[in-house]
Order: C-alpha cells, then sequence, then structure tokens
C-alpha cells in the first residue's frame, strides 16, 4: 500500500468525461486533504447574478460599496450557504483562517468579508466562494486512480483572474495537456 500524500495547495483538473455535471470543466483548490477526507473550492464558475457586493449588502455588511467589483463563485455542491474568503496571506485572521499552500489561506468570518471592503488591510488577493467540494476516505484517491482529475500547482491567475471561461484551459494548458487533444474515453492498458 502507498503512502499517503496530501493534495492540499493543488489544483484538481477534470478530465473531459468526468461523468458528473457538476465538475464538468472543473479547477478545485484542495484547501484540506487528509487520509479520510478532501475538501476543496472549485474557482472557474461564478454563481449567476451574484456578486461580492450583492452579498455583502444582503448580509447587511458596513462598506458593502466598497468592495471589489468581483463575482462570487460557486465553490461545490456542499453547503451552498457557507461562505469562505480564498485569500493571500498578507491578511489573515488569527484563530480562523487556515494556511492552503504557499502564500494562500481560507477564511469563512464575517471579518474576512470586512477586511475585503477595507481599501488599507484588505488582502492583496481574494475571492469569496459559497460552497465546497468534499470527498470522503479514499474517495479522492480512488478518482485520481480511475483518471478523473489531473493535478496541477496553482497560479495567482487561476486562482484569482476573472477570465472564469479559461481557467480549465488555461490549467491544463499549464501542466503541458492540450484540452483539444484530450478525449472523454478512458482507458486501461
Amino acid at each position: 500500500m502507498s503512502q499517503f500524500q496530501s493534495l492540499a495547495g493543488k489544483l484538481l483538473v477534470a478530465m473531459p468525461g468526468i461523468g458528473d455535471p457538476r465538475f464538468e470543466h472543473a479547477v478545485i483548490l484542495i484547501c484540506a486533504h487528509q487520509a479520510d477526507h478532501a475538501m476543496g473550492l472549485r474557482l472557474d464558475r461564478p454563481a449567476p447574478g451574484v456578486d461580492l457586493r450583492t452579498v455583502l449588502d444582503k448580509l447587511e455588511m458596513r462598506d458593502a460599496d466598497k468592495a471589489p467589483d468581483q463575482a462570487v463563485l460557486v465553490g461545490g455542491p456542499v453547503d451552498r450557504e457557507r461562505g469562505f474568503v480564498l485569500h493571500t496571506d498578507d491578511w489573515t485572521a488569527p484563530d480562523a483562517s487556515l494556511p492552503v499552500g504557499e502564500g494562500l489561506a481560507i477564511t469563512a468570518t464575517r471579518e474576512a468579508l470586512a477586511a475585503m471592503t477595507d481599501p488599507v488591510t484588505r488582502p492583496r488577493r481574494s475571492v469569496l466562494v459559497l460552497g465546497y467540494a468534499g470527498w470522503g476516505e479514499g474517495q479522492l484517491e480512488d478518482e485520481l486512480t480511475e483518471n478523473v482529475w489531473l493535478t496541477a500547482a496553482p497560479t495567482p491567475e487561476l486562482l484569482f483572474d476573472a477570465d472564469h471561461a479559461t481557467k480549465w484551459t488555461r490549467a491544463l494548458a499549464g501542466i503541458g495537456v492540450d484540452a483539444a487533444m484530450l478525449s472523454a474515453q478512458g482507458g486501461r492498458a
């Protein structure tokens, strides 16, 4: 049996024909990965008709009008009302921010939302993500063995830019894969 290797801080890039429409062309940052579970945030699917200012207004957050003009993302099918701020680690909340790879953290507090509106103290880069993708014990490892996902290193552009429509293709290109050459048919040799 092989030794467990955490993918926290890495990207999962969906293969064509993944078999689950919720994850077609998905680019997911793995935020936590242990032997008994994994959790990630999808970074390429904007929530239709929802932006950061709208969410902050709905939560009656002070200074909502100072929030950057940016989309809110659908992070996955689990707990879609729960928000996570993915951000650079130049801003963190003691006892609330979880480091995710080099230079990144996630924080699921109102404090993180408030920080996004402060032009002086806000993180250099951040995005609000609603919901997450989750895997039970051995599930992600099985999917990797079945070639459902490719893994890639994150880049600031893939994590934070607003060009969501091309993130999947760019993530594949970053690992030397031409999306046009991929087949939805799998096989075993």
